[in-house]
């Protein structure tokens, strides 16, 4: 197996594990603000699928995200994440069956992408500087801002679900 189909499989799973993990999930618990600074799931939510629509469609394929082009005002989210985030992360609400609908096509275009990728595109410098990200590569980028991404937030929405008495992981 060569390393972007690798890539190419583990970010399909990790998609499915956040779809997974946000089954059953109602409006009420997507909203719900924990105590102290941790993010609702809404926020949590939102952030996953937009970095990951931002990083695919502007960063690698430099285009505009889904969310500023195509799905403008289709989203199923209130307003997309400002620079600083403090207050937007208590504010943001989403419709989550749009939003759903949403993630589907992100997580489409990320799959569409990964799969025109060779082994070499992997090791394509780019120059994130403009992001504070100094440069990285496109594996990097699709490793780290991508699956470690997708995996991290969905972990905390199991935390988050968890701490309001639902099950988290679907497992």
């Amino acid at each position: 197996m060569n390393a972007t189909t690798l890539l190419r499989e583990q970010i399909q799973q990790a998609h499915g594990f956040l779809n997974a993990t946000l089954e059953g999930i109602t409006t009420e618990q997507t909203h719900w603000a924990p105590p102290g600074t941790a993010n609702p799931i809404a926020a949590t939510y939102v952030h996953a699928i937009a970095s990951e629509d931002l990083a695919i469609n502007m960063v690698l394929k430099g285009g505009a995200p889904l969310y500023a082009s195509e799905w403008a005002e289709k989203t199923g989210i209130s307003e997309v994440q400002p620079l600083s985030t403090a207050e937007w992360t208590r504010r943001v609400r989403i419709d989550l069956p749009a939003m759903s609908i949403y993630t589907q096509a992100v997580h489409a275009a990320t799959d569409a992408y990964l799969a025109t990728l060779t082994d070499e595109d992997l090791a394509r410098d780019l120059d994130l500087t403009a992001f504070g990200l100094g440069h990285m590569t496109v594996g990097t980028i699709l490793n780290r801002m991508v699956l470690g991404h997708v995996d991290n937030m969905t972990g905390e929405i199991s935390v988050l679900k968890g701490l309001q008495g639902a099950k988290g992981y679907p497992i």
